[in-house]
């Protein structure tokens, strides 16, 4: 693949060539300044944003809990919600995170990261429930639970 790069006088006379680029990934266009712009799929540009929000965000909370400290929610920022997981917890999160960026990139898709902060974020929710909490993180005993009869069917 060749990496033409359009002038702007190609707008007029190669504008479907500019466009097919583009369509197909990268187009790249020199201003009469100099400036070089690119055009691209607004999905792949919508990839590049969301990788790089949360490689910046997963940075920053490595950042933090190398410190050795539970971080403040205001350390935290935009990841408050993650104060309810205690230190194995945010290891995990950050593990599962990683995994979901790489997958993200690999696919070309940030699905898999969307299910994965879903889950966090849903998990974080039932945590904040002081009864959720201790039935989710509670130690359970065999003679807590009890064998359920069959309902009759009339």
């Amino acid at each position: 693949m060749t990496d033409t790069i359009f002038q702007a006088s190609d707008l007029a006379n190669k504008r479907t060539e500019l466009l097919s680029a583009a369509r197909s990934g990268l187009a790249r266009l020199r201003d009469k300044d100099g400036t070089s712009l690119v055009m691209l799929p607004e999905s792949k540009l919508r990839l590049l944003e969301v990788l790089s929000e949360w490689s910046r965000a997963l940075l920053r909370l490595e950042a933090l809990i190398s410190r050795g400290v539970t971080p403040s929610i205001s350390d935290l920022g935009e990841l408050a919600w993650l104060r309810v997981f205690g230190a194995e917890d945010l290891q995990e999160f950050m593990s599962d995170l990683q995994a979901s960026l790489v997958a993200a990139h690999a696919d070309g898709d940030v699905a898999t990261l969307d299910e994965c902060l879903h889950a966090w974020r849903t998990t974080a929710r039932q945590l904040e429930d002081p009864l959720r909490r201790s039935v989710l993180l509670g130690r359970h005993e065999p003679a807590d639970f009890v064998e359920a009869s069959r309902p009759d069917h009339e």
